[in-house]
């Protein structure tokens, strides 16, 4: 809810004055707060909840996660609001550190106590390379501090550092989590189709490759171009060949779940199928240079993975899992949810072709402002009905 108002605020000042907030800052505080305080937290938390169901010896003490939640919380409650006050300062950089070491001690403890769980489930390798990912990840930030420390910026390298943290996040830690999530959700297990365990590979060596994708814009080596070109089409089969194994082994699963749940994960299997083939796309150089050069289709790229894809795909786990009260209210608030999604990435895909050629749309940013607050309406009336509940 927090994220969809401060994603309000952005669209409200591109069409009025609002100066008591800072553009720029908001934007930090938006997209730091989108990733710790909503995906990553609730990655952590339903981690967690997976870790408590698959101990069925009970050799877990769990108590300490609670710190590690409450770090967290603190973490993107400070960032939040340090962000909007005073953008990059010290206590906006101090907390989102901590926030990258907190990471870390769920990352450590995470692997520690799988290695208690007596378990067939596929879903640990995909949460361990998740978590892999994200703390690799954090090199990317890293490397931006000491740019900034040293004062020593080049371009190239300021947003190839960017690029690597985006990537490793968005492909790597929410994807593979999410993919986690699926797995264990279908109750795959080592048992079951083979394809789960090669597709895993390949997608993991192939996310590693992929980072480059986010840097067709520099004079890459050709052999590297290769590299990238044979990653984005490894990606493509093997989700292609995945998508289809667990749709042919799940018929029974799918055809049970309620009609919007339906609608909602069809939804998100079109909206990350577009992502791969996007990325694929991306190997032309043509359209890399076109699309990287663009800011409005970068955003509309950016909000299919978060939005589309990740933000929908967790609120279909919470809701198919019953993690929340799910009442005629609840349900209407993920549908106009769902639909605001969708309008925002037709709008936003629509802005993004039209600046190729420099068209201007009238009313786009009208629209995308209606959007916005279709959003932010539709996720607090969800809270307040959960709230309720």
């Amino acid at each position: 809810m927090l994220v969809a108002l401060l994603g309000l605020f952005m669209r409200y000042k591109i069409l009025f004055e609002f100066p008591l907030l800072d553009q720029k800052s908001l934007q930090h505080s938006h997209s730091h707060f989108a990733f710790a305080g909503w995906v990553t937290h609730t990655l952590i938390t339903l981690l967690i909840a997976f870790l408590q169901k698959q101990d069925t010896l009970h050799k877990i003490a769990f108590k300490k996660y609670n710190l590690i939640l409450i770090a967290n919380l603190i973490c993107s409650y400070v960032m939040l609001i340090s962000f909007i006050i005073k953008g990059y300062g010290s206590i906006s950089i101090t907390f989102s550190t901590l926030s990258i070491f907190v990471s870390y001690w769920f990352a450590y403890v995470f692997f520690k106590d799988c290695k208690q769980l007596e378990t067939t489930s596929v879903a640990i390798k995909w949460f361990k390379a998740a978590l892999f990912f994200n703390v690799i990840s954090s090199l990317g930030t890293f490397a931006l501090a000491y740019m900034m420390a040293t004062k020593n910026i080049h371009q190239n390298e300021y947003l190839a550092s960017i690029y690597y943290y985006l990537h490793f996040q968005y492909n790597g830690w929410f994807f593979f989590a999410c993919m986690g999530l699926l797995l264990d959700y279908l109750k795959v297990n080592s048992n079951t189709n083979r394809i789960y365990s090669q597709s895993f590979i390949w997608l993991f060596w192939s996310c590693i490759a992929g980072y480059f994708l986010s840097t067709l814009w520099l004079d890459l080596p050709f052999l590297i171009y290769v590299l990238t070109a044979i990653s984005a089409i490894v990606q493509v089969g093997v989700w292609y060949y995945m998508f289809k194994t667990i749709v042919q082994e799940n018929k029974s699963i799918f055809v049970n779940l309620p009609g919007y749940l339906k609608y909602l994960i069809i939804f998100i299997s079109f909206a990350l199928s577009a992502k791969f083939l996007l990325q694929l796309g991306s190997t032309v150089p043509a359209i890399s240079k076109l699309a990287f050069g663009f800011r409005p289709i970068i955003i509309a790229y950016l909000h299919l993975i978060l939005l589309a894809i990740i933000s929908l795909f967790l609120l279909f786990y919470i809701y198919a899992n019953k993690f929340i009260v799910i009442s005629k209210q609840t349900i209407l608030g993920l549908i106009l949810f769902s639909i605001g999604v969708v309008l925002n990435e037709v709008v936003l895909g629509i802005q993004g072709i039209a600046s190729l050629s420099y068209t201007m749309i009238p009313f786009i940013n009208e629209a995308l402002f209606g959007i916005a607050l279709l959003l932010f309406v539709s996720i607090l009336w969800t809270s307040f009905f959960i709230k309720k509940g």
